[in-house]
């Protein structure tokens, strides 16, 4: 073994791996085309399975939710009909509190995992990060479960972000090869333990996700390829399609089951569409700075909806880390609030007298209905409880229905709006699934159609249309996308005259809100850890090459090595990747011969493929192995050093690492930009990248570069002067600028 400097640890073992190309792996699958058959056909299939699984669950995610809240709400209308208002609302805030304690438990004790939407785990591990059990079977369940119990707790939460990480979790699942332990293990699914197949499998769950939450497969597919994914191949499109479409046709067959009456109290919210009109919507040219300007305070909301949700989630963070009591006690005293707050306000609103040509009836009794008695007399609504006495999805097609623009007050819609605001901000960082999507819609679609209730006559366009772009507006200011979130909401209200309008409230308020802070996902990202790689080199790398930023000391195996030496480095170090080098004998002067990983060395050992003397195996490795000893393991725990068990004499014997070592890894030289090798690494999807010395003669690896290197944290720890001459250019520059204008 020999020790060289400039490499870094890694700081943890959460990376994803790419596909292993050592000798051994490609002598296992040579020229074999059932193989290939095999592959292709079972892509499909699993494609299939995941768009038919995620769309049954999401069908089912609305029903148990319509159903749940739907009663909770109609025995607190009858008691309020009865003038039983102590009682109604102890049943609401009892409810509330048991349905998010229920959620809270099986989040703390089971899988923590399972907290929040998702999506920020799901980006990150399709970045390259697999932090351990986002994707386990019990982060599965109590995501169903437990998104369930807190949308039906009226905690201003959706179930959008959830049904991602749900879609994601059964794509894994299917993918990762089956389990040994549970007899759950098939052949031809072997050809998809690798990180890349799995990777594209989890693209395709995601997508399925937001088109089960949102019955957009469109949208979906465009979601997964500009939010989710950060690597996209043409290939993977038809796959993702194919996924979504599946999805869609499920909840069509199901929806049309369910019109029938067949499905209790779910029928007319959810997941049907909210139609905005059945008319064609007019609008001028002169309705386009309303729509500017929409754009333009979105964008602002949107950029302090993030920057309050970061302040909130660290305190909570401080608050979650003494503890699951304390886990809990917190989501139960914001149900406690959330439930007072939700029942108190709508007390505040003046009731108005039903309108003489309503199409449906006034008040309502019952669920859903633009027309809450609450506590107004016979013949009257309350506006505010019309809103807030719903689910989400209710309120969202209260908002946008057309031709009721004199249904609710100002202050009311002010209130619902600042409700949701605040509330959605608090709920989110609870030990409980729960997503962003829907509490973002509800809130900017009370803003736009506020926004449109102040403009009256001066604009063309009706409330509930201001209510869709106020909705668009607020998206862009959070969630930072633009076509994904154009078309999610077109295939939600099914109309596609509002294109025009649409694409530029998005392209406005996502340009004012960049100009602020990143979008709301980043930032939970990085509040989480997650080291995620952006798609951009910051100006600073340019000035700097690799050879910069690595760090060391290099651990490094000769192509045969000594047992207890392989043994003695595992144990001392937390390296993942080690670099083979070849000296005389086996060669005429030191080179690099490859890369072997952490895993497979540890495969080696456990399997004791021991020689006598340090002497070449060449073919005969071949016969005490596959390459499928070597491929990633599904859920579980890894394979340590710790458990591998060797005698005295063993650890004497060698181990000839040639067959088992990546040949051909990534390989740059250190004068090597910064920028131009986070490119490379980002691109290509690496786990190491090795640096080699410009001039030769020196040692044949000068380093590792690891995604830790490319850390915005890490370069400027080494050069913090790096930001500071930033400011200085930008204050010379500034004067410059001002001068051009």
């Amino acid at each position: 073994m020999a020790t060289e400097t400039n490499n870094t640890d890694e700081e943890s073992q959460t990376q994803t791996q790419p596909l292993l190309e050592s000798h051994q792996h490609r002598q296992s699958l040579r020229g074999s085309l059932t193989n290939i058959y095999q592959y292709t056909f079972m892509k499909w299939v699993l494609c299939f399975l995941i768009g038919l699984t995620v769309g049954l669950i999401g069908f089912a995610d609305n029903l148990a939710v319509e159903n749940l809240a739907g009663v909770k709400f109609v025995i607190t209308s009858n008691m309020m009909l009865e003038d039983r208002y102590l009682m109604a609302f102890l049943v609401f805030a009892v409810s509330n509190f048991v349905l998010t304690l229920f959620a809270a438990v099986i989040t703390a004790f089971f899988a923590t995992e399972a907290a929040g939407s998702g999506i920020p785990e799901v980006k990150a591990y399709l970045n390259g990060v697999d932090a351990p059990g986002i994707f386990s079977i019990r982060t599965l369940f109590v995501k169903i479960i437990g998104s369930i119990a807190a949308v039906s707790a009226s905690l201003q939460v959706g179930k959008a972000g959830p049904l991602v990480h749900t879609g994601a979790c059964i794509a894994a699942l299917l993918g990762q090869g089956g389990s040994k332990k549970y007899g759950l293990t098939w052949r031809w699914l072997r050809f998809f333990k690798n990180d890349r197949d799995r990777r594209d499998l989890i693209t395709c769950g995601s997508a399925a996700g937001i088109a089960s939450a949102f019955r957009a497969p469109i949208g979906g597919l465009l979601f997964s390829l500009e939010e989710m994914a950060s690597w996209w191949r043409s290939a993977l499109v038809w796959r993702a399609f194919f996924t979504t479409a599946i999805v869609a046709l499920v909840l069509r067959a199901l929806i049309d089951v369910c019109l029938s009456g067949k499905c209790g109290l779910f029928g007319t919210g959810g997941l049907i569409m909210f139609d905005v009109t059945s008319e064609d919507s007019a609008y001028h040219l002169s309705d386009v700075p309303y729509v500017l300007v929409l754009g333009v305070i979105g964008g602002i909301l949107g950029s302090l909806y993030n920057f309050l949700l970061e302040k909130v989630l660290r305190v909570y963070n401080l608050i979650n880390e003494r503890g699951a009591a304390y886990k809990i006690i917190l989501a139960c005293s914001i149900s406690i609030f959330t439930s007072c707050l939700l029942f108190g306000l709508p007390w505040l609103a003046t009731c108005l007298p039903c309108p003489q040509d309503s199409s449906e009836p006034c008040p309502s009794i019952g669920r859903s209905g633009n027309f809450k008695k609450f506590q107004c007399r016979p013949g009257y609504y309350n506006d505010l409880a019309s809103l807030i006495f719903n689910t989400n999805d209710d309120a969202i097609r209260n908002l946008f229905s057309a031709n009721t623009d004199s249904e609710s007050q100002y202050s009311s819609v002010l209130i619902f709006f600042a409700t949701c605001f605040c509330l959605s901000i608090l709920s989110y960082g609870i030990v409980a699934p729960a997503g962003l999507f829907v509490p973002v819609i509800v809130t900017g679609a009370s803003y736009g159609r506020f926004v449109g209730m102040l403009l009256g006559s001066n604009s063309n366009l009706n409330h509930g249309l201001f209510a869709v772009l106020g909705a668009a507006s607020f998206l862009g200011g959070t969630m930072r996308m633009t076509v994904s979130l154009c078309v999610i909401l077109l295939e939600l209200t099914n109309n596609l005259l509002l294109l025009p309008l649409i694409m530029v409230v998005l392209l406005i308020s996502k340009t004012v809100a960049d100009a602020f802070n990143g979008n709301v996902y980043d930032l939970i990202m990085k509040l989480k850890g997650f080291p995620y790689l952006k798609g951009h080199a910051e100006p600073y790398m340019r000035q700097l090459t690799v050879a910069d930023v690595v760090t060391g000391p290099l651990q490094v195996f000769h192509g045969i090595e000594k047992v207890s030496n392989i043994v003695y480095v595992l144990k001392t170090t937390r390296h993942h990747g080690f670099p083979i080098i070849d000296e005389p004998p086996l060669s005429e002067s030191p080179v690099l011969y490859g890369l072997i990983l952490r895993a497979h060395l540890i495969t080696l050992l456990k399997r004791r493929a021991f020689l006598p003397t340090p002497m070449l195996t060449g073919t005969d490795a071949f016969k005490h192995f596959t390459a499928w000893d070597f491929a990633k393991k599904g859920w579980g725990n890894p394979d340590e050093i710790d458990d591998v068990d060797l005698t005295e004499e063993q650890m004497e014997m060698f181990l000839d690492l040639h067959p088992f070592t990546n040949a051909s890894p990534y390989t740059v030289v250190e004068s090597m930009s910064l920028a131009k090798a986070l490119i490379l690494f980002r691109e290509v999807g690496l786990r190491h990248l090795l640096v080699i010395p410009k001039v030769s003669g020196r040692t044949p690896v000068a380093g590792i570069l690891t995604r830790h290197d490319f850390m915005p944290e890490h370069i400027l720890g080494l050069y913090p002067l790096m930001v500071r001459s930033k400011w200085k250019r930008l204050r010379v520059q500034l004067p410059r600028l001002l001068k051009l204008f």
